[in-house]
């Protein structure tokens, strides 16, 4: 039997498969139609996507007080996710599991955050990011299809500081720039080793990815050099630039991908939120082969795909990785707990039921506060499966314990950006490890998480 690739059954077996790329339909569009439907249907996908974040959060701008990242940008305050009607977080904290599945009292902003357009997934940068990086090399990470969602005062700093565990007496390596390949070498060339620098060179090169490519299949109007490491990982810290992860299937299983700092990574054991990969050097390699082309081999094989040779640039790019340090944190003594002399007392409340009621550090130990580990959450005790924007909700599986230290500088959080600020977070796993928290204890610790 022959089946003709047009055949609705092949197409449908292909989608399933994440062997697809587009619809049926565009692979007999030119590139100037393919932009002209996409653009056509983006103001839809974008409203739809809006609404769903409206009717999940609270998205205004409400610092705290006296709270700041590394570089001065205020901190957001407050529980931003939305609570079903008629309840309160309390009354959340005394159902079992069940109950709050039997009655849908799961809160929205709780489920798995679906990509800005989850059916079309790919790499989607903030506008910092994009106009700094235009600015400095004439790069345009524009996406012609769709924007980024978040609003920008719930984000990390841009650009962030660098701070160089080889280096510390210099705080702050970055002088206030975004790095580039416009400017690395200028930046690190008395700092770094000729190895490093190299590593330093490819960490900002960009290279042809799924979205951002030189073919008629991209999402850039313009024939594009492709996207570089520290574009989602500016500055070796993130902006929150988000994409869809590229090893699951179908596609409304793939989680939106939260893009991790890189700082800590040499004290780190496993990489990927899922993948556990053993070393950076494999995560720096699998980015490259997979991740930037959506696990699709044939595809980045048309699209141009870079291999980079394991033993000279994938262990130069990771050295340099390696030299990534966390902030500062003055309230910390040596063993990555709290000086009692410079904590204040909800500082080292918060620092209490971290060790222990809440359980916190079951998971995330110091001195950095990971465990190098994977758990499962089993967050789908809560709630029914069902379909979100073009995601389905339900099981995520084991993730990887990220490490605390800094966490205030790297909003918004969960593997896939889903709570906003540290106070939703606090809120989300009282509910999710059942420690039935009061207010005065999940405020002490915020407090204490601030600290770290």
């Amino acid at each position: 039997m022959k089946i003709k690739l047009h055949h609705p059954w092949f197409v449908t077996a292909l989608a399933a498969l994440g062997l697809l790329i587009g619809t049926s339909a565009a692979a007999d569009e030119d590139f100037s139609t393919l932009v002209r439907r996409l653009q056509g249907e983006k103001p839809a996908f974008a409203e739809r996507h809006q609404k769903l974040l409206a009717e999940r959060y609270d998205l205004a701008d409400r610092p705290a007080k006296d709270v700041t990242m590394a570089r001065g940008k205020p901190v957001q305050a407050g529980v931003r996710v939305k609570l079903p009607e008629g309840t309160t977080w309390d009354k959340l904290a005394a159902m079992s599991p069940d109950i709050i599945k039997s009655k849908e009292l799961w809160p929205t902003g709780f489920y798995p955050l679906p990509h800005p357009h989850h059916e079309a997934g790919g790499m989607v940068f903030p506008q910092p990011l994009i106009d700094e990086t235009k600015k400095q090399t004439a790069r345009d990470l524009t996406r012609f299809d769709l924007d980024f969602d978040l609003p920008q005062h719930l984000l990390p700093e841009f650009p962030a500081p660098i701070y160089l565990t080889t280096r510390p007496d210099l705080g702050d390596v970055s002088q206030g720039q975004l790095v580039t390949v416009a400017n690395f070498f200028s930046l690190f060339k008395d700092i770094l080793n000729p190895k490093q620098l190299e590593g330093l060179r490819l960490l900002v090169t960009p290279f042809p990815q799924q979205q951002f490519n030189a073919t008629d299949d991209r999402r850039s109007l313009h024939p594009s050099l492709g996207v570089g490491c520290f574009d989602c990982h500016a500055n070796g810290h993130t902006v929150a630039a988000t994409h869809t992860v590229g090893d699951i299937r179908p596609d409304e299983h793939r989680h939106r991908i939260d893009t991790p700092s890189l700082r800590g990574v040499n004290i780190q054991r496993l990489f990927g939120s899922q993948r556990a990969l053993k070393s950076v050097e494999d995560f720096t390699e699998f980015e490259q082969r997979a991740a930037y082309f959506d696990g699709d081999i044939t595809t980045a094989a048309k699209k141009g795909i870079n291999p980079l040779e394991r033993g000279s640039q994938v262990h130069f790019m990771a050295e340099f990785q390696a030299l990534l340090d966390f902030p500062p944190a003055p309230k910390l003594n040596v063993f990555g707990k709290l000086d009692d002399t410079k904590a204040s007392e909800a500082e080292i409340r918060g620092q209490t039921l971290f060790f222990g009621k809440a359980q916190c550090a079951t998971c995330h130990p110091p001195p950095y506060y990971t465990d190098n580990n994977m758990h499962n959450l089993r967050v789908e005790r809560f709630f029914a499966e069902k379909m979100i924007n073009g995601r389905k909700a339900s099981a995520d599986g084991p993730i990887k314990t990220f490490p605390l230290r800094g966490i205030k500088d790297s909003p918004p959080y969960l593997h896939d950006d889903r709570l906003l600020t540290l106070e939703d977070t606090v809120e989300f796993f009282n509910l999710v490890l059942e420690t039935h928290l009061t207010e005065e204890e999940k405020t002490d610790l915020v407090a204490f998480l601030r600290a770290l």
